[in-house]
C-alpha cells in the first residue's frame, strides 16, 4: 500500500473542503514543532534535559527542564507562521500574542507542551496535547476570554506520543488519525485511518491510590468492576495505569477501554485535576471521533462553558458503554457510603 505522509493527507483533506489552508498550515507547524521536542526527548542525559527546571508553572508544579523547552519549541514555531492570532499554554499564566513583527492568523492555539513530564526521568511515554480554536473576527487585541470557547467549537486537536515510536494522533472533526513519525525520512506517515474505539471493554485506567478519597458512585463503579465475574457486571475487569493521560489515552484508542479521572476530597476545591483547555476538550475530541465518549460525570465535556483558561474538570473517556454507565451512576448523586 502506497504511504500517505501528513501533508498529502492533508491536502487531500483540503480538497474535500474539511479544512482551510491556514489550519492545514498550523497542524503542520505544530507537528513539525513535536519532531524539534522528540529529539530533545530521545536524547534525555546525552541532551542534559533531565530533572527540574528549579521553577513553578501557574498551577504551581514543578516544572521539568523539558517542561520549560518544550514549551519555547511551540511557541518559536508557532511565532512567525502567519496562522495564529495567539496562542497559550499550561505552562503560562496568560496567553502569548503573536509578535507585532509577523502576520496574524484567525486562530487560536492552546497546548500542553508535555504531558506526564514527571515519567521523563523514568523513560515511560510522555506527549503533548494541542487544541485549536477560530479566533473572533475583527479582534485587534487577543484577549483571555476570547480562548474561553466550549470544546464543541474546536476546530482541531491532537497529541504527539513520545515513546518507542512517535505517534502523532489528530482530528479536525472528519475521524481520528494515527501517523507515525518514520526517522529515515523525517516524516509523519498515515498508519491508521479513521480509528474506532469499541463500545465494550473491560479494561480501565484509574489512579487507585487516590480511592479513599472517591465519592460514593466512583466507589460503586470501582468495587463493581473488582468483584469480576462474581460481581453484578459478571466479567473480570484489568486496570493499567500510565500517569501521562496522552499515554493512558492512546491505549484507549489502540485496543479500546476507559480513563478516569474523578473529582474526589483531594481536588474538589479546584474543580478536578485536569485542565479543560488543554486536556479535557482536545482528547474528548478525539475519543468522540473515534466513536467513544467523554463526560465530566455529569454532561459531556465538550459542552462545558469554560469560566478560566486554567480551569480543571473531571473526566471520563473511553469506550461508550462504561462511560455511559458510570456517568450515570454520578447523574444519581448517590449518598455518601
Amino acid at each position: 500500500m502506497k504511504s500517505i505522509s501528513l501533508i498529502q493527507f492533508l491536502i487531500e483533506a483540503r480538497r474535500n473542503g474539511q479544512l482551510n489552508a491556514e489550519l492545514s498550515l498550523l497542524i503542520e507547524v505544530v507537528a513539525r514543532a513535536c519532531k524539534r521536542i522528540a529529539v530533545a526527548t530521545g536524547k534525555g542525559a546525552l541532551g542534559d534535559v533531565l530533572g527540574g527546571a528549579g521553577t513553578d508553572n501557574v498551577q504551581g508544579e514543578h516544572q521539568k527542564k523539558l517542561d520549560v523547552i518544550s514549551n519555547e519549541i511551540l511557541l518559536e514555531a508557532n511565532a512567525w507562521g502567519g496562522h495564529l492570532a495567539a496562542c497559550a499554554s499550561e505552562e503560562m499564566e496568560d496567553p502569548q500574542p503573536i509578535p507585532d513583527a509577523y502576520p496574524k492568523g484567525n486562530h487560536l492555539l492552546l497546548f500542553d507542551p508535555l504531558d506526564g513530564s514527571s515519567n521523563i526521568d523514568i523513560n515511560v511515554s510522555v506527549g503533548t496535547i494541542f487544541s485549536v480554536l477560530r479566533c473572533p473576527d475583527d479582534i485587534q487585541q487577543v484577549e483571555t476570554h476570547h480562548f474561553l470557547q466550549p470544546g464543541v467549537e474546536q476546530l482541531a486537536a491532537g497529541y504527539v506520543l513520545y515513546g518507542p515510536r512517535t505517534l502523532l494522533v489528530l482530528t479536525f472533526g472528519h475521524g481520528t488519525h494515527e501517523f507515525t513519525l518514520d526517522r529515515e525520512i523525517g516524516s509523519f506517515i498515515l498508519t491508521r485511518r479513521d480509528i474506532r474505539i469499541p463500545a465494550e471493554t473491560a479494561e480501565f485506567a484509574i489512579n487507585m491510590s487516590n480511592q479513599r478519597h472517591w465519592q460514593a458512585p466512583m466507589k460503586r463503579y470501582i468495587d463493581e468492576v473488582l468483584e469480576g465475574v462474581e460481581g453484578p457486571r459478571g466479567k473480570d475487569f484489568n486496570m493499567r495505569w500510565v500517569a501521562a493521560m496522552v499515554a493512558d489515552v492512546h491505549r484507549i484508542l489502540t485496543r479500546g477501554g476507559v480513563f478516569y479521572y474523578p473529582l474526589d476530597a483531594k481536588n474538589q476545591a479546584q474543580g478536578g485535576k485536569l485542565r479543560l483547555l488543554y486536556e479535557a476538550n482536545p482528547m474528548a475530541f478525539l475519543v468522540e471521533q473515534a466513536g467513544g465518549a467523554a463526560t465530566d460525570g455529569h454532561q459531556r465535556i465538550m459542552e462545558l462553558q469554560p469560566t478560566g483558561l486554567h480551569q480543571r474538570v473531571p473526566v471520563f473517556l473511553g469506550s461508550r458503554d462504561e462511560i455511559e454507565l458510570v456517568t450515570r451512576y454520578h447523574q444519581q448523586d448517590l449518598p455518601a457510603a
